[in-house]
């Protein structure tokens, strides 16, 4: 019994997931269709720093994960130096994404 929990939990899940990205993309699709018949959108817009976007992420990881090793060096409890690697990493991706914004700010002006 435990196992056809696991297999209809599991399929569940799938499904889920499936469902958000045909959504996602409906709706994206349906916005740009949208934008295009008022004359409005402008396909070049967003690939031109999409780069940008993507090493500042990976740059900023990359810090997250040097930083919090730091943290695993030192004598603490597994939960709490799980949780400053953790949020180490997710801090300095996030302060990453924020570099991309005001680099790409001030490349565009």
């Amino acid at each position: 019994m435990k196992n056809y929990n696991e297999i209809i939990g599991f399929a569940i899940i799938v499904i889920a997931l499936l469902l958000m990205v045909l959504i996602i993309a409906r709706y994206t699709y349906l916005i740009k269709k949208e934008l295009i018949n008022k004359g409005v959108y402008s396909e070049n817009r967003s690939v031109k720093y999409k780069y940008l976007d993507i090493g500042c992420i990976v740059f900023g990881l990359g810090v997250g994960l040097l930083v919090s090793s730091i943290f695993t060096s030192m004598t603490l409890s597994e939960d709490t130096t799980d949780l400053l690697v953790w949020g180490t990493i997710l801090i300095f991706g996030a302060a990453g994404l924020v570099a991309a914004h005001f680099i790409r700010k001030k490349l565009e002006s």
